[in-house]
């Protein structure tokens, strides 16, 4: 049997303590509010030490950008591996679900809610609504590159590709506002649907030209 790299391991090892670490934070602060939990509470939560903490993140609103960093990662990453035959609608409809599809699948029936109220923390919390709408930007930026790269369209002259991304963003602020207590994957589905039903006639004016 072929060994496994050591960074690999490491990396791995990492990535799990990390993901710990955020998990536990994530419904902590989604449960008593922001302001109110410490770095103390997190850790017991988590059962490690605060040195393990810092070693992973600077500060509780930490675990919230690097969730929104990787969420507009994964949405990024979710269109560059959709078929170029698609139409626009449907690879941004894709790679918007991505995140929210994750959000489903977790390991427990009440993860769903769980995601759903770490969700409401961030658009309730105006410090991290603000984090928010920094990595929107982002991600806005990474849509609109692939976009014009699907489509070989110039970034810099064609309006296309930026304002289909910020349609899509717009699309998938519309589905993270009207989740509600209860929701299930297929509701979800459905307000995604909903959503890029509206945006799909201008995402689609491309295939026109």
């Amino acid at each position: 049997m072929a060994e496994i790299p050591r960074g690999t391991m490491a990396e791995r090892k990492r990535r799990l303590v990390a993901d710990e670490l955020r998990d536990a934070a994530l419904m902590l602060l989604a449960v008593q509010g922001f302001d109110t939990v410490t770095v103390d509470e997190i850790v017991a939560a988590a059962g490690m030490s605060r040195r393990t903490f810092f070693r992973y993140y600077a500060s509780k609103e930490d675990v919230v950008v690097r969730f929104l960093a990787d969420m507009g990662e994964m949405v990024v990453a979710s269109l560059g591996d959709r078929p170029r035959a698609e139409p626009p609608s449907v690879a941004l409809r894709e790679a918007i679900w991505a995140p929210l599809a994750e959000a489903c699948d977790g390991e427990h029936s009440d993860h769903i809610e769980r995601s759903r109220v770490v969700v409401r923390l961030i658009l309730d919390t105006p410090a991290l609504y603000a984090r928010w709408l920094e990595r929107q930007t982002e991600v806005r930026a990474g849509l609109a590159a692939e976009l014009a790269r699907r489509h070989h369209l110039r970034l810099d002259s064609d309006p296309y590709p930026r304002m289909a991304a910020g349609m899509a963003l717009l699309a998938f602020d519309v589905v993270l506002e009207q989740w509600q207590p209860g929701d299930d994957e297929r509701r979800l589905a459905e307000l995604t649907d909903q959503a890029f039903a509206v945006a799909a006639p201008a995402l689609d004016t491309i295939e026109s030209r």
